[in-house]
């Protein structure tokens, strides 16, 4: 019975071949022995990392004789009119990161798969950066594994191919390289890359895994070069397009400052994070932005009520940015470029732009610069009497952490307990910790008969309200603080703000619990926001 081996093949790129696919300066030698296996017009790089000792040879005092050493190649192979690698140990390293498809693992993979027979998957969360991996016994589907397609993006999947595939591969495990088993001869890999580039080239996985790819992470970096070009050219057109924001959870509720670095001396400080202050303290110290580089070296620092540093972050972390490239969606998060999926988007928006109110009773239009003030103003103010602000106040059992039932509380249409929300700006990481909020504090109101009454005594036992509370009678609403024309509706959250959104809406669905989102007029200047 032939040997089953194990190979890693990257697809290179229509302009990629052996003589350009190196990296400047490797250390690879080629190979020019002329009796070999290697397949017709096939080229092999190898080396060998230097002979040395074990690091615990020394630690333990051993004499015996004892070398560590590694060899690695890269075998390119012509095929038809494209270029395979098959690298062996880490000689992957070598290849340039442009030289290569990106994508050529994972949708092969994707191809390949049996759907129910998945073995591991490895998962990112943007919204949060969180990293996942999850294994189970037995293959399986996918429900096993708990993937939520819309607000995650798997980067790995390994599992058994389709029995169609079997005489090709067995398991496969897909990212930026295919990675196989197969007992292929050398003969007879011009064929087997042949046939994964076909299989490359289909959509099956668009039946097979529906939605798996909403959100797909870009690392090509002749691709991300181009949507950088777009960036640095709406950065210079002042383009709504792109925003500046705290790439992180800020406490609104709290006072806190502002400073722009990179350009020989410090900017004024500003209460608030504002593209145009940026620009300004570039003016001011006649830098031009000439090469995207640049918001790598500036940074956005923010500082406490004190003047003392909290946090620094580069400019081009900072940066939200949407844009449309080739007729596809990108966006720009954290530093990192994501591709929306058109049909997904199209879908968020059928989804979310009904549950987007053009009135609301309560909530005026902002004149505070912070939500706290915005929170007691909107109480005092409110035509309607029985209104109370919780601000601050939790509702959590003995024993956890803090929970904020909401904001405002007050009663919609005398008929359901209306908890409601408020934030300042609409920044992704600010609006997700939001809606995640409205979903925490009504399931701990349903689950715990504690959380239910320590809210009755906040709202000093209203009678009108108790027994709604007892009835799990709540109807959800986001205050969303902005300047952003409330004709946008759901288009005027971030991408990522949008997919946390939608998933916190199916999850107040499924609990039979009303939800709206107020898009609230801000009145204040908040760029300006400067201390003297």
């Amino acid at each position: 019975m032939p040997k089953s081996r194990n190979f890693s093949v990257y697809l290179l790129k229509p302009e990629f071949n052996a003589n350009n696919s190196l990296k400047e300066g490797h250390q690879l030698q080629l190979l020019r022995e002329d009796d070999t296996n290697i397949p017709e017009g096939g080229v092999m790089y190898y080396g060998q990392n230097p002979i040395r000792s074990p690091w615990w040879k020394e630690y333990w005092g051993i004499n015996q004789e004892l070398r560590l050493t590694s060899v690695g190649a890269i075998v390119f192979l012509p095929v038809g009119e494209r270029w395979f690698a098959i690298t062996f140990g880490t000689s992957y390293h070598n290849l340039k990161e442009n030289s290569y498809e990106y994508d050529f693992g994972l949708r092969t993979t994707l191809n390949t798969l049996d759907p129910d027979k998945i073995k591991s998957t490895d998962l990112l969360m943007p919204e949060t950066a969180k990293r996942q991996r999850i294994q189970i016994p037995n293959a399986s589907n996918l429900t096993h594994f708990n993937i939520s397609t819309d607000d995650s993006i798997v980067k790995r999947l390994t599992g058994a191919v389709k029995n169609e595939y079997q005489d090709t591969l067995r398991n496969a495990t897909g990212a930026c390289s295919l990675r196989f088993t197969t007992d292929c001869e050398p003969n007879e890999l011009v064929e087997l890359c042949s046939r994964l580039y076909a299989i490359y080239t289909r959509r099956d996985y668009e039946e097979s895994f529906p939605d798996l790819q909403n959100i797909t992470p870009i690392k090509d970096p002749d691709l991300i070069n181009s949507l950088e070009d777009l960036l640095l050219n709406d950065f210079h057109e002042n383009s709504i397009n792109l925003t500046l924001g705290i790439p992180d959870i800020v406490d609104y509720s709290t006072n806190f400052k502002v400073k722009y670095r990179g350009a020989s001396r410090p900017s004024n400080e500003y209460e608030d994070v504002y593209i145009g202050n940026y620009r300004e303290y570039l003016n001011e110290r006649n830098v031009e932005i000439e090469n995207i580089s640049i918001f790598n070296k500036h940074s956005l620092c923010i500082l406490d009520e004190n003047g003392s540093p909290i946090q620094s972050y580069s400019i081009y972390k900072a940066f939200l940015f949407d844009c449309t490239y080739n007729n596809k969606t990108y966006h720009l998060c954290e530093g990192e470029w994501y591709e929306i999926n058109t049909n997904f988007i199209d879908r968020l928006k059928s989804e979310l732009d009904p549950i987007f109110i053009d009135e609301h009773a309560i909530l005026c239009e902002c004149n505070q610069k912070r939500e706290d003030e915005y929170n007691i103003h909107a109480q005092r103010n409110s035509p309607i009497d029985e209104v109370f602000c919780l601000d601050k106040k939790s509702i959590a059992p003995q024993g956890q952490r803090n929970i904020e039932p909401c904001d405002l509380i007050a009663l919609k249409n005398n008929m359901v307990v209306e908890l409601i929300h408020n934030k300042i700006s609409t920044r992704s990481a600010y609006l997700s910790h939001l809606f995640n909020q409205g979903v925490n504090s009504v399931i701990i109101l349903q689950q715990s008969p504690e959380a239910k009454e320590k809210l009755k005594d906040l709202i000093e036992h209203n009678r009108n309200f108790e027994e709604k509370i007892n009835n799990d009678q709540y109807h959800v609403t986001y205050g969303i603080i902005s300047n952003k024309n409330k004709e946008l509706k759901s288009d005027a959250l971030p991408i990522f703000s949008r997919i946390s959104l939608f998933r916190c809406v199916k999850t107040l669905k499924l609990m039979k619990i009303p939800i709206n989102v107020y898009l609230i007029k801000d009145n204040v200047d908040r760029k300006h926001l400067m201390e003297d």
